[in-house]
């Protein structure tokens, strides 16, 4: 496969944060007399790829959107500095075949986050060095598909495909007119896919095919 470039999702697909974005979270939450419950691990993978939008209204369906959204907003500012320091779970040999495939392709990250969680992965793992550029609707505020298109625009890439484990992802990489690469090890379920991997290094293999 002739390719110049490699697009990775990151939740469910390069690392698992969800143990850390939980305690994070529910820390933040403690501070709202408002909020009701508690949120779970299975709560957070279940907004993994949602953008902050939409994760309001699924944990916060009680309360009025202004005030929902606020909440999560200070939750997610307060998530990055968590993470930097704590870090999340990378997938196995994440970094190992970070580098072999940066040694022949370009390396890019585009997620549905906000600002300051991608830079949370890169500080957390020391990872930076194998990526060229990144995006997230917490810059732009554009979505994923349209945040693909801008790293190859930016970047001016003639032959990319993107990595990711939901519907959103490959909703994103078709929107791009893309090739799409299902994390099936991630956390979503996507039957429609141009190529599947059951581990990350799986990907080199196929890339490099």
């Amino acid at each position: 496969m002739k390719l110049d470039s490699i697009i990775f999702d990151l939740d469910g697909t390069l690392w698992d944060s969800t143990a850390e974005v939980v305690r994070s979270f529910n820390k933040t939450l403690s501070k709202y007399s408002e909020v009701k419950e508690k949120l779970t691990i299975d709560d957070i993978k279940g907004i993994m790829g949602f953008t902050i939008e939409d994760i309001s209204l699924k944990f916060f369906p009680y309360l009025n959107k202004k005030k929902g959204l606020e909440i999560i907003k200070k939750c997610c500012e307060e998530e990055c500095g968590y993470l930097e320091n704590r870090g999340g779970i990378l997938y196995p040999r994440v970094e190992e075949n970070l580098k072999r495939l940066a040694a022949t392709h370009k390396l890019f990250i585009v997620s549905n986050c906000q600002c300051g969680y991608i830079e949370a992965f890169f500080k957390a793992h020391g990872l930076s060095k194998y990526f060229i550029d990144y995006e997230n609707p917490g810059r732009t505020g554009l979505l994923k598909g349209e945040n693909i298109k801008l790293i190859i625009d930016r970047n001016n890439l003639k032959s990319p495909i993107y990595v990711g484990d939901t519907k959103g992802d490959l909703k994103a990489a078709r929107f791009a007119s893309i090739p799409f690469i299902y994390a099936r090890y991630g956390f979503g379920e996507v039957k429609d896919y141009d190529y599947v991997v059951d581990k990350f290094e799986e990907v080199y293999e196929i890339v490099m095919s």
